[in-house]
């Protein structure tokens, strides 16, 4: 069994890669959505890949394989590379290419991945020592202009863990699992990036006077509690042929499935008055909606381009539904996408500003990581076994949609949504089944 000197996370470099070629300078326009202060945070998330044995013996380095293979999309993802700014003419935020470069870091461990449970939670090694962290650690000024920050720890079983920093200003969740991806696809070998990246963000919505919201202070509000739970197959299958049965064949996802079901099931364990009013809001992605406008269709655009859709009830219709019934109200509220995104776009929206997270205790804010691309991410050791997302606002109530472990059918829910004496409540009302 390892020790904690074992598990002690060894810095053995950090540098800044820049592009492997000559880029574009100068400044680059943000969108109105990548502009959102919301936005103007690092997503930070871990990627656990397995030792593969048949590479073993090749001798290749997961740092250095992935660091070659960054540079290389640096060429063409040539924005990750710069800093953000203020622009001097409009006062709005911006991306300055003047090529400040990627900080990269290299980590080693000397315990094995299995040593610490495949980081499963709680984690056996703190995340901000897996987590990419220049030293001296930047200021706060220095850091909000950072739009990229990797670092890759080796275990001693040849296994490795990618950890990212990757601001929300400058990319989505597919966007930056797509740049993640072209890396991997250059790391395999391939020549040159399949899809190129567009910037395009003038395609993206303007609206007059559109209400700009704020990242919620905690103002008092209870830490919340972390919990995973793994999902089987036959779970989400078994609610799923409810679903039909009650509607004469129609379908739902498993979105839709485990949603309504954490909805629910955290609806009831909260303990809120039956009259309470409580809300479900989770992203949709608007790319199809902006088809017309994107560059090549949106092939390749990595910004931000998203709608995020609101469903409103009181906690005693949640509690007493069925799940069937829940899943339907989130459908309603899925196809009110087109015409509330055109509302929105038209600046119609009234003083309402759809883009708002709220820690009020109410609401339980959704994601849905199963369909971003996370999970396909291959540097040549195969897919991440799964991938950890990370969240720093404990006192916002959401649930995270994540794939299992690879090879495993199902799904994985991420919570932190209930204070912990209500843990327990939520997990047995999720796992109930009838």
């Amino acid at each position: 069994m390892a020790g904690a000197a074992d598990k002690a996370v060894e810095r053995l470099a950090q540098r800044l890669v820049l592009p492997a070629g000559p880029t574009p300078a100068g400044p680059l326009r943000l969108s109105w959505l990548d502009r959102y202060p919301t936005q103007m945070a690092l997503i930070e998330s871990l990627h656990v890949f397995k030792p593969d044995p048949a590479r073993d013996g090749l001798g290749l380095s997961p740092p250095r394989v992935i660091e070659a293979a960054l540079a290389a999309a640096l060429v063409e993802y040539y924005p990750l590379a710069g800093r953000l700014a203020v622009s001097e003419e409009s006062g709005e935020l911006q991306v300055d290419c003047g090529g400040g470069g990627v900080w990269f870091i290299e980590a080693a461990v000397r315990c094995r991945l299995e040593d610490v449970d495949y980081l499963e939670y709680p984690l056996a090694i703190s995340k901000d020592e897996l987590l990419p962290h220049p030293r001296p650690r930047p200021s706060r000024d220095e850091e909000d202009k950072l739009i990229l920050l990797v670092q890759v720890t080796t275990f001693a079983c040849g296994g490795f863990v990618v950890g990212f920093r990757f601001s929300h200003a400058v990319a989505d969740g597919p966007g930056a699992a797509q740049f993640m991806g072209a890396v991997g696809e250059l790391a395999r070998g391939g020549g040159r990036i399949t899809v190129a990246p567009a910037w395009g963000r003038g395609a993206v919505p303007d609206p007059a006077g559109a209400a700009v919201g704020a990242l919620p202070e905690p103002d008092g509000a209870a830490r919340l509690e972390y919990l995973a739970i793994d999902i089987s197959a036959d779970y989400i299958d078994h609610f799923k042929s409810r679903f039909a049965a009650a509607t004469g064949g129609a379908r739902c996802s498993a979105f839709e499935v485990l949603i309504a079901k954490a909805w629910q099931s955290r609806t009831r364990a909260a303990g809120f008055d039956p009259a309470t009013p409580v809300n479900l809001s989770f992203a949709m992605n608007a790319r199809p909606l902006l088809h017309s406008r994107l560059p090549r269709g949106g092939a390749g655009f990595y910004g931000n381009c998203y709608y995020i859709m609101r469903v409103a009830s009181t906690a005693g219709k949640v509690a007493t539904a069925t799940v069937t019934d829940v899943v339907k109200m989130i459908k309603e509220g899925k196809k009110r996408l087109p015409s509330e995104f055109a509302r929105w776009a038209a600046g119609e929206m009234a003083g309402v500003d759809p883009y708002q997270i709220t820690s009020d205790y109410r609401t339980l804010l959704v994601s849905d990581w199963t369909r971003l691309g996370f999970a396909e991410v291959d540097y040549g050791w195969g897919p991440p076994a799964h991938v950890v997302p990370l969240t720093n606002l404990d006192y916002i109530a959401t649930c995270i949609l994540v794939k299992p472990w690879a090879h495993k059918p199902g799904a994985r829910l991420i919570t932190q949504c209930v204070t912990a004496d209500r843990v327990t409540a939520f997990h047995d009302a999720m796992l109930d089944i009838n």
